[in-house]
This record gives structure tokens, C-alpha cells and sequence, in this order.
């Protein structure tokens, strides 16, 4: 009785039976790191008793990299496990939140979900007149006319600007391509609708961007039929540990959805609030 405690509440995905289960793993909130969200899906998909995952998203985006990382780990879990990954949408599923959706068989959203926001947002600003109003004078030292491209302490250059349309246009074409790849989708189409527009879940899947509409429930079942699992499937979720730096950043982000935890130019797959 004790050592079954001790394994269910340490080790929740432990496999100790040969029976068929579902994981559920869940993106929440921005995405500032991928390492849980990929050591859950690489961890699942190893397990033997796992026959598909459900990825519950609940998020309206965030770094690039991250989501990139995170649609990289679904499609080894696909093509690597050769296990089906479903999409549950929840409240927000946009932007980088949408970009790791893309990645999996199948995208179930609610009709009320917001999801969409095929872009990238790049965000700074001028404070340079504020300096000087209170007799502060910025002052940098270079090793090229770049590198400090996107500084808040001064007006950005026309040639600056475009730049960092370029580095940015390049990003989104990264965006472009892996929906089309995962969606099936010719990249035309989903350039058509990747100018940062959101979606209703009902309207996303007129757009082909969602496939059906349901809840979470909904696409436990999917996922189970789809791993061939008859009756009513086990569900498996990994416990979270606490964690002081996740509730300090997940407070901060509460409040200030926007703020940029990196130094400099920083590209983001986020829905604008």
C-alpha cells in the first residue's frame, strides 16, 4: 500500500501494467520553454503502455524558438513512436499555441476557442525623449553598426527597420511552412490567412485550420479510437511539481502579458492582447 502510493504520486506515468492508457500533456499560458512540454512528450512516447497523446493547449503563444522545439518533439513522437498526438483547444490556441497544434493528427477546438494568429510580432520602444525631459542621456559602445539594432534609447534608422522586416519575414515564412507541412496544406493557402487574423474555433475549421469541434473529452475519445483502446480509456497526466521560478513567471505574464524576459531583439509567436 505504501510503495503504491509512493510510485503514484512520484512516478504517475509509471507503467506497472500492460494495460492501453492515454497521456494528456498540457501547454498553458505563454510559452517561455519548451524542456517540460518536450521531456513529457519523448517520455510518453517511449512508454509502451502510452498508445496516443493528447495535447491540451491553452495558450496564446510566445517564443519562437520554444514553439519550434515543441512542433519538432510531436513529430518525432508521430513519426519516431509512431503514435497519434491530438490537439484539444481550449480558451486560446494561437500563434505559437496554434504552430505546435499544426503538428499533431488532428486539431479539436472548442466553437468559442480563440485560436489563429499566424505571425510573428517584434516589439520595442523609443524612450529617448523621456530620457532627456529627466536629464538622462543614453550612451552606447559598438563594435558594429548593428549591434545594438532595436535600442530603446534612440529613434530606429529606416535601414534598421528594414533589417529586422527581413529577419522577420524570414521567421514568418518558418511559421508558413510548417503549417502548410502539418496541416497538408499548399503554403499559398495558408499565407492567405496567416496575416496575424484570429479565428473562432467555428471559423477555423471552415478555414481548414481546425478539424472538428468538440472538448477535451471529445478528443480523449478520438485518441483512443485512433490507438484502437475500446470502452471508456485511462487517462495518465504527469504531476507537476512546484515550482518557485513557474509562479513567479507565471504571475509576471499575468500581469504583464507583453513583458520580454530577454535583453535586445526578441521575435515572438504571440497573440497581441
Amino acid at each position: 500500500m505504501g510503495l503504491m502510493f509512493f510510485i503514484n504520486t512520484f512516478f504517475p506515468d509509471l507503467d506497472l501494467s500492460a494495460e492501453d492508457r492515454i497521456a494528456l500533456v498540457r501547454v498553458e499560458g505563454v510559452i517561455l520553454d519548451s524542456q517540460s512540454t518536450v521531456t513529457e512528450l519523448k517520455r510518453f512516447g517511449e512508454n509502451p503502455s502510452i498508445k496516443a497523446i493528447v495535447l491540451r493547449i491553452d495558450s496564446p503563444g510566445g517564443g519562437v524558438v520554444p514553439s519550434q522545439e515543441i512542433y519538432d518533439a510531436v513529430q518525432r513522437v508521430r513519426n519516431k513512436n509512431s503514435k497519434a498526438v491530438i490537439a484539444s483547444m481550449g480558451t486560446v490556441a494561437a500563434s505559437g499555441g496554434y504552430y505546435i497544434a499544426s503538428a499533431t493528427d488532428r486539431i479539436i477546438a472548442n466553437p468559442g476557442t480563440l485560436t489563429g494568429s499566424i505571425g510573428v510580432i517584434m516589439e520595442t520602444a523609443n524612450v529617448e525623449g523621456l530620457l532627456k525631459k529627466i536629464g538622462v542621456e543614453g550612451i552606447v559602445v559598438k563594435s558594429g553598426k548593428f549591434k545594438d539594432v532595436g535600442s530603446p534609447l534612440r529613434r530606429m534608422s529606416d535601414e534598421e527597420r528594414a533589417l529586422l522586416q527581413s529577419v522577420m519575414d524570414d521567421v514568418h515564412k518558418q511559421f508558413i511552412e510548417a503549417v502548410a507541412s502539418g496541416r497538408a496544406m499548399e503554403p499559398a493557402a495558408v499565407q492567405a490567412l496567416a496575416d496575424g487574423r484570429i479565428f473562432t474555433g467555428r471559423q477555423a475549421k471552415e478555414a481548414k485550420l481546425v478539424d472538428e469541434l468538440g472538448n477535451l473529452e471529445d478528443a480523449i475519445q478520438l485518441a483512443a479510437d485512433l490507438a484502437g483502446i475500446e470502452g471508456e480509456p485511462k487517462v495518465v497526466e504527469p504531476r507537476r511539481r512546484f515550482s518557485i521560478r513557474e509562479l513567479i513567471e507565471s504571475r509576471l505574464t499575468a500581469v504583464l502579458p507583453k513583458l520580454d524576459f530577454y535583453s535586445g531583439v526578441s521575435l515572438k509567436y504571440l497573440m497581441a492582447f
